[in-house]
């Protein structure tokens, strides 16, 4: 179907009017805003806000997907508002008026999107679970004020980061991670234990060096051999940059009955209705495991590094240290022998759920109570900000223009 050639046009200025729209807003209404790069934010905003409305507090939503769910929200305390990526987003972050700015986007300051020239507090929510000084840039994280952290992992790495750089110290808060939360609320309904045939889950995430791309077609056929259930959930990404892949896989095993293939963004039904998932480097694995309590078959791909000196913090990250907590780690010339270290992870479910909720209550802050303890301390900062409005003293921005001269 032919695109619509005034659809970019119409959107630009919607993004103008909302961007207008956006500014006439009282100080007070400005008081706690949220930004959200892609609906997919949604899920990781949407329980925090919901807490926050309760608490009788006015939250303004940006976002830059047209498609977000947030944007249809109502409630008489949320005012949404549209923005699409380019001039009108650049404005809005370089003169953005806010009290404290809330959001999951990360590189801040590094790249196109600016640190605002009033001041405004910058929250961080974390959108995975991972290490900071692996799979992003070294500098990712050295431009907020305040970081909602999801555990002592998080705390370390920024900690060391900042002494070894000389970085003023940010604001770091013992949060949480909701997600995993509503996965072991949602499992206790919905999940039931392993039975033969089993059912794996394959879900890597994206990129040359992902298990599609990399050995996709040989770890299906191994599965599906061995006789196992298999759901192929392939990457958004991969679908948009590499869908060849996908392709091959199903032009040789599609007609195979043990084989099912989703492609449907936000799908949950196959992490619930799964055994065991099959993974690579994504965050995915974390939750799959802490939440659903499930274990995971890492297939050892390259590492996903976007920061080639992660190993000066002398600290493990901690995508690493888990793996053989939460599963097993084999080879990619060793795939024959993963049904057998399928059948061992899955021999004993009630172990491994003992094991798993020891070591969530190690890894993760607040277990069952990050979305009050994210909000308290997001109307903590949201009152100080305000209060400092109010006396005609904004505050200074010295950890960041501290962190700018590294």
């Amino acid at each position: 179907m032919k695109q619509n050639p005034l659809l970019p046009l119409s959107l630009f200025f919607k993004s103008f009017q909302n961007y207008r729209a956006f500014n006439k807003l009282t100080d007070d209404q400005r008081n706690i805003v949220v930004y959200s790069e892609s609906g997919q934010d949604w899920h990781h905003f949407r329980k925090i806000i919901g807490e926050l409305l309760s608490n009788s507090r006015s939250v303004c939503y940006v976002s830059s997907d047209p498609l977000d769910p947030g944007l249809s929200k109502k409630h008489p305390l949320f005012m949404p508002f549209y923005i699409k990526p380019g001039f009108w987003q650049i404005m809005l972050f370089q003169f953005l008026k806010a009290d404290c700015l809330l959001l999951t986007m990360i590189d801040l300051n590094v790249f196109q999107l600016k640190r605002s020239i009033n001041p405004v507090h910058y929250i961080y929510l974390f959108h995975a679970m991972g290490s900071t000084h692996m799979v992003d840039f070294e500098n990712s994280y050295d431009h907020y004020d305040t970081i909602l952290c999801v555990g002592p992992h998080q705390i370390r790495e920024i900690r060391k980061r900042e002494q070894m750089k000389g970085l003023s110290p940010k604001n770091l808060i013992p949060h949480g991670y909701a997600r995993v939360e509503e996965l072991y609320n949602e499992a206790a309904k919905r999940c039931k234990p392993p039975e033969k045939p089993y059912s794996i889950l394959l879900a890597p995430t994206w990129g040359e060096n992902s298990i599609l791309n990399l050995c996709g077609k040989e770890i299906v056929g191994v599965l599906l051999n061995a006789g196992f259930r298999v759901t192929l959930r392939p990457h958004y990404q991969t679908l948009k940059l590499t869908p060849k892949v996908v392709e091959e896989i199903l032009k040789l095993y599609g007609q195979n009955p043990l084989l099912k293939y989703v492609n449907r963004m936000g799908d949950t039904d196959s992490l619930f209705d799964s055994d065991l998932l099959v993974c690579d480097w994504s965050s995915t694995s974390i939750e799959y495991a802490l939440g659903l309590e499930k274990p995971v078959l890492y297939i050892d791909v390259p590492r996903r590094v976007r920061n080639p000196s992660y190993q000066e913090l002398g600290l493990e990250p901690m995508e690493v240290s888990i793996r053989n907590e939460v599963g097993s780690v084999l080879k990619m010339d060793e795939l024959e022998k993963a049904p057998l270290v399928i059948e061992k992870l899955l021999s004993d479910p009630g172990r491994f759920k003992e094991k798993i909720s020891s070591l969530r209550e190690n890894i993760l802050f607040n277990f069952g109570k990050s979305v009050e303890t994210g909000a308290r301390e997001i109307i903590k900062i949201a009152d100080m900000q305000k209060q400092k409005r109010l006396d005609g003293n904004p505050g200074s921005q010295n950890c960041v223009r501290n962190n700018e001269k590294q």
